[in-house]
């Protein structure tokens, strides 16, 4: 038998629930990645977003030739998107974020 002051256990009881939401939290979010709900963003291009550049800029590594291929979306339209030019019709967007693997709304 241990006994420690009434504040020491309430703290690691407080520290024991907060351990338990975030190991609930994390298998959440694993299941919903495994559920294809969610995908990880790599933290290199979550910087780059952050710092306002465009989210099509050598995404996943494609170039600007690749991506309109891949796409058909013009070259050019897609270089006057990532400077900031244009933004694209909602056509557009969609066989972007279609060519990608990503969701429309990651790229606006």
């Amino acid at each position: 038998m241990v006994t420690i002051p009434r504040e020491e256990y309430d703290r690691l009881r407080e520290a024991a629930v907060a351990d338990l939401r975030a190991y609930d939290g994390a298998k959440a979010a694993l299941a919903a990645l495994a559920a294809g709900e969610e995908e990880l963003v790599p933290a290199d291009y979550a910087k780059r977003l952050i710092a306002g550049e465009s989210p099509l800029r050598e995404l996943r590594g494609l170039s600007q030739v690749r991506l309109g291929a891949v796409s058909g979306v013009n070259r050019v339209q897609i270089a006057d998107i990532e400077a900031g030019r244009g933004k694209g019709s909602v056509e557009t967007v969609r066989k972007l974020a279609e060519a990608l693997g990503v969701r429309v709304g990651d790229l606006v």
